[in-house]
């Protein structure tokens, strides 16, 4: 279906803004999960072309360098002077996060019909897309419609990334994912987004009406417990790779760049059963050696195969 070797991943990059022990000074730290999807499926050794508006600020700035760094092209990235989203981290006692969030009128948000990439002159290989770019207006719908026709020669991974923080309507939520997933071939998501968005059900009921919609492969990581595929064919499961956390960061996003590679070596078709079995131990590795090290830092083909 495809006749370009691009692959397309499109979403926020944004600046995290974490506390430093014993100051008062916070460090800026590149982040937003499709950018570390971009990250990680360069480090594969992909052609990974990262989607986003991103600011001619001093964090655009940093963001790009680290962007280039890994090999991911930003030959489709808007520059602009707008400013970069930022999410402001605050600790508690128990170190758990919260986050403040600058959105609106920001380069990170900023979508437009005429300068995405024209999907039918380039048909990528396939197409990651996920986090708050499907949440936040006006550039949500824009997406939609443009993914809409990416959809026709490419297949679409949607990773909800639920941010609950930022969006606490259920409801809206709900919305937006049933909206992506309806034009998705692949959904990856935690247990915990769907613990968050459909509290009263079963997640893999959850998932098997997403396949019977039309969606080829739904994957739900849970943590330490490692990961669940379901297909029409039934359901696989793989234990979790036992590791010294540094911290999760970049463990899911790097599930999904080894689901988008599988796509690419192996065809969407193929993944159920043992191959997919073989796929997700991958992924299970992988989101190991992301969670051994501090913040998003994934794999590279060679460390993944030593």
């Amino acid at each position: 279906m495809s006749s370009s070797k691009e692959i397309w991943v499109c979403g926020e990059v944004l600046i995290d803004l974490i506390p430093q022990k014993g100051s008062d000074t916070k460090a800026a730290i590149v982040g937003g999960g499709p950018a570390n999807t971009a990250k990680a499926l360069a480090r594969l050794g992909f052609d990974s072309h990262f989607i986003d508006g991103i600011s001619t600020d001093a964090y655009g700035q940093k963001a790009k360098a680290e962007l280039l760094a890994d090999g991911v092209k930003l030959d489709y990235a808007k520059f602009s002077d707008k400013g970069t989203c930022t999410a402001d981290v605050s600790l508690d006692a128990n170190g758990s996060a919260s986050y403040i969030f600058t959105i609106d009128g920001t380069a990170t948000f900023d979508f437009s019909h005429d300068w995405l990439p024209d999907p039918l002159a380039i048909k990528p290989a396939a197409l990651h897309i996920g986090t708050l770019v499907i949440l936040v207006e006006p550039g949500a719908t824009i997406l939609h419609e443009w993914a809409s026709k990416v959809a026709d020669v490419a297949p679409i991974v949607f990773d909800p990334n639920v941010r609950s923080s930022v969006v606490g309507d259920r409801d809206l939520y709900q919305a937006a994912v049933a909206k992506w997933a309806a034009i998705s071939s692949v959904i990856k998501v935690s247990d915990d987004d769907l613990a968050w968005l459909y509290p009263d059900r079963n997640e893999l009921d959850i998932a098997k009406e997403w396949i019977a919609d039309g969606c080829a492969l739904v994957v739900i990581t849970k943590g330490a417990d490692g990961l669940v595929g379901v297909t029409a064919d039934g359901v696989v499961s793989v234990p979790g790779v036992k590791i010294t956390v540094a911290d999760t960061v970049g463990a899911g996003d790097t599930v999904g760049a080894i689901v988008v590679e599988a796509i690419i070596e192996r065809g969407l078709a193929s993944l159920t059963g043992d191959v997919l079995v073989e796929v997700l131990a991958r992924a299970a590795k992988a989101a190991a050696i992301t969670c051994s090290r501090a913040g998003a830092n994934p794999p590279t083909k060679a460390e993944l195969e030593a």
